[in-house]
């Protein structure tokens, strides 16, 4: 039994390889990416609307409410980079059902690649809002002594992300794998709908951790409502 489908090598030329993580990865982009035009190509914004519109709207309201719970003020500005991010974790979860399917996610190399788009994103969010200089002044909070510890904590979580989602999903294909060559019958169906449950809460707390990040990255600190302005000093 495989345990990753980094080790499906379905063709090698040379150097280049691909791989089954790469090719079920592309594949679920191009679904994903074809699902979504056909949904919207017609969309209604006033009388009846279809059943996917509908379903639609409820999977982005609920992710833009889920975002503007985390203290992002306009969830539409972070929508489209964590909605994909929560989408793509959760229908690699949900393809666990075909059998023989491997999802992506349960390769570490996936994973890494995802935690390194949140890496990456968190400083872009973080200078459009605040300026260059506002966002590395956060690095030196609440004291420059804490420089150090707070670069080492922005690529430690990155590691971490990768690391529980990897952990996760590769541990629920490898276990009904094993029960599969066991018990062929009652066990694997009653782990792989585990599975699902458990795959869409990684979905879930991995884009939650994502706006978390995001949010500490932009949070612009005001004065409080009503609170006395400051009197300039007096030289």
């Amino acid at each position: 039994m495989n345990l990753s489908s980094d080790q499906q090598v379905l063709w090698q030329h040379g150097f280049f390889k691909l791989n089954g993580t790469i090719a079920t990865t592309w594949a679920m982009a191009a679904v994903m990416a074809l699902g979504a035009k056909l949904v919207t190509r017609r969309l209604k914004t006033e009388g009846a609307i279809s059943r996917w519109q509908g379903s639609l709207e409820i999977v982005v309201t609920a992710i833009k409410k889920q975002i503007s719970d985390v203290g992002l003020s306009q969830p539409e500005e972070y929508l489209a980079f964590l909605g994909t991010l929560f989408l793509f974790v959760a229908t690699a979860s949900l393809c666990t059902v075909i059998p023989g399917f491997q999802p992506p996610t349960g390769s570490l190399s996936t994973t890494a690649a995802l935690a390194l788009c949140v890496l990456i994103a968190v400083p872009i969010f973080g200078i459009r809002e605040q300026g260059v200089a506002g966002y590395l002044k956060t690095y030196t909070k609440p004291t420059f002594v804490m420089l150090p510890f707070n670069i080492i904590s922005e690529f430690s979580r990155t590691l971490a992300l990768a690391i529980r989602l990897f952990g996760n999903m590769m541990s629920g294909v490898m276990i009904v794998g094993i029960l599969l060559t066991i018990t062929p019958y009652l066990f694997p169906i009653l782990m792989t709908a585990l599975g699902l449950l458990t795959g869409m809460v990684q979905a879930y707390i991995f884009s939650i951790l994502a706006a978390v990040y995001i949010a500490a990255a932009t949070l612009v600190r005001k004065p409080k409502p009503g609170a006395p302005a400051q009197p300039a000093p007096t030289h």
